[in-house]
């Protein structure tokens, strides 16, 4: 009996090996789920649908904004996969919550619907700018490929306001973005408004939800007032709340 118990485990192993490595095959080439591809720049667009006319005006913004940031590779081939029929943004979803996309690797994954004459991404009722999420999440491509697997997270556990923070402050370049000061009176006037909202509109009513507001506007300080670069921040040991109340502290100075 206990032989056929370790008989029928190892055949259980091998099968959910053999089913993993199926889907890390699957997960790694995206070209086996999807009809077509695209090359632009560097950028390896998977699509099953014919692209849109002006998706590639929406790319080309994001590439403009990927190469403000000082971690920027030219060099990084990016494959980009759209929710447009594939079942490959479905198999990626399934490792995770909920999202407009997700970047890992040198992989960036749409997983709401794309309006690319609005230029946004709607999940759950709610918009994303299209061209800052692809920012977004490129940028986590080129956080794993400057610092490698165990110094990028989840494995080098920065906190959220460096690691997300930062492809916030790359992404989010818009006019009414810019000013530090602006964007924490946006922050003070949507929580007087409603508390209980999870994000805040922009002007071109796209949202973005507080918590990332709140990491995207103390990288902003961090980077734009106190002229740290992004390595500096990363090393730096100040306690966020530390960082917060030097942010708040700057504002009312500046009222």
């Amino acid at each position: 009996m206990k032989r056929k118990i370790i008989k029928w485990a190892g055949r259980l192993l091998s099968l959910f090996l053999f089913l993993f490595v199926i889907l890390i095959t699957i997960v790694l080439n995206p070209i086996l789920t999807y009809a077509h591809k695209t090359t632009f720049s560097n950028f390896t667009i998977y699509h099953e649908k014919p692209l849109d006319k002006e998706f590639e005006s929406i790319l080309n913004a994001a590439i403009k904004l990927l190469k403000t940031s000082e971690i920027y590779d030219a060099n990084l081939k990016i494959d980009l996969c759209l929710n447009d029929g594939s079942t490959y943004p479905k198999i990626v979803q399934s490792f995770q919550s909920p999202a407009f996309g997700i970047g890992f690797y040198n992989k960036i994954v749409i997983m709401g619907t794309m309006n690319c004459t609005e230029n946004y991404d709607a999940l759950n009722g709610y918009k994303w700018n299209l061209t800052q999420l692809i920012t977004h999440e490129a940028i986590h491509c080129f956080q794993f490929n400057k610092f490698g697997f165990w110094k990028s997270n989840p494995m080098a556990t920065y906190p959220d306001w460096k690691w997300e923070g930062y492809n916030e402050y790359v992404a989010r370049q818009s006019t009414d973005q810019t000013n530090l000061f602006e964007n924490i009176e946006r922050l003070n006037a949507a929580d007087s408004t409603d508390k209980t909202e999870w994000g805040v509109m922009f002007a071109d009513s796209t949202f973005v939800g507080k918590d990332y507001y709140r990491w995207w506007i103390l990288m902003q300080y961090c980077m734009d007032t106190k002229k740290m670069t992004y390595q500096q921040v990363l090393q730096d040991t100040t306690q966020e709340k530390n960082v917060r109340q030097e942010m708040l502290n700057w504002y009312k100075s500046q009222k």
